[in-house]
């Protein structure tokens, strides 16, 4: 692995803490976001006037002398393979992609090959973000192995950069389209009782609490109201489905976005994703609501009815405001057009 050297001179009327100094003066080109200066400081890769400091709060002084050490990015280990990519979006440094159901975003010990990864890998070359030491695609945000949309890569480490912090701040907009068993209604007493549960003008669901992993089986979150990470869901009926309302079509969009959160959120409120094997639950759908084709499509469908429709956020080097929709999967339709 190799090294580059980040040297500058703190300016004036610095901050008294050499972490914030140090955030406030980098150079904007050596693209080193506010955590990775910290990481570097805890290596023992940042010099003050040729000394090494690993204190971020140390002092510091209009006219010291910073060196930092940054090491280049080594070659991933995960291989390119020729695998079709739906490209929504690309330029020089980021890419757009509509996810299919079903392939995995990141190789892991039980998906070493076939991933989103892989695809980008082969289509890319060698413009790949090299943030974190690894040269790899700069995956900012995933989504599950089986819900199907859109993700944004980073193609440049100053776009990783860039994604990264929007994503940190909360201010990418993010819609998906699911279909649910029941109809999350405000005229529902049940739901009102729901802890986290309440609704805001125009009937929409916002769900409230924290997640965190389940105790005992390490694959679920669990839903917390004390511990674990804050959480928010919005949930706003677009349509819905049977006599008495046996299912819905349903836009989630997210103000923080932790794993699984939907999924557990939809459960939590007594609407699980149809489809869902960990948290949908199975349920008898009378007859009388629906029709045999729709009980089938909606009893059948082999994964969480969940996609990533609508993907938008602030180019992070040219400050565009860019916004992509995604329409629905065939599977996802096709459950809808049963449903009709």
């Amino acid at each position: 692995m190799g090294s580059r050297q980040i040297s500058f001179v703190i300016a004036e009327n610095p901050p008294k803490r050499l972490d914030k100094a140090l955030s406030r003066d980098v150079p904007e080109e050596a693209t080193l976001s506010r955590t990775r200066l910290t990481r570097l400081l805890a290596a023992g890769s940042i010099q003050v006037n040729g000394a090494v400091v690993s204190d971020p709060k140390a002092r510091v002084a209009e006219g010291d002398q910073v060196e930092i050490t940054v090491e280049e990015a080594d070659e991933s280990h995960i291989g390119p393979e020729d695998i079709p990519l739906d490209v929504v979006f690309e330029d020089d440094d980021l890419i757009v992609v509509n996810k299919p159901a079903g392939m995995v975003v990141h190789p892991a010990p039980g998906s070493p090959s076939g991933t989103l990864v892989n695809a980008l890998l082969h289509h890319c070359g060698d413009n790949l973000s090299g943030v974190g030491g690894i040269k790899r695609p700069g995956i900012v945000h995933r989504i599950d192995k089986e819900t199907s949309g859109l993700l944004v890569v980073a193609k440049s480490d100053a776009a990783h950069q860039g994604l990264a912090g929007q994503f940190e701040k909360h201010t990418v907009e993010r819609y998906y389209r699911a279909i649910c068993y029941g109809v999350p209604a405000s005229t529902d007493p049940r739901l009102r009782g729901v802890r986290g549960a309440n609704f805001e003008p125009g009937n929409i669901l916002k769900l409230t609490t924290h997640l965190a992993r389940h105790k005992t089986d390490r694959q679920r979150q669990a839903v917390l109201f004390q511990g674990g990470r804050h959480a928010v869901t919005r949930v706003r009926v677009v349509e819905s489905f049977g006599t008495p309302a046996a299912a819905a079509l349903v836009e989630c969009w997210l103000e923080t976005g932790r794993t699984h959160q939907i999924r557990v959120h939809m459960a939590h409120a007594g609407h699980g994703l149809v489809g869902d094997p960990t948290y949908g639950g199975k349920r008898k759908l009378s007859p009388k609501a629906l029709s045999p084709d729709a009980i089938a499509a909606l009893t059948g469908f082999p994964r969480q009815a969940l996609h990533a429709a609508v993907l938008g956020f602030d180019h992070p080097v040219t400050g565009d405001a860019l916004r992509f929709e995604a329409p629905l999967p065939a599977d996802m339709q096709g459950v809808l057009d049963a449903l009709t």
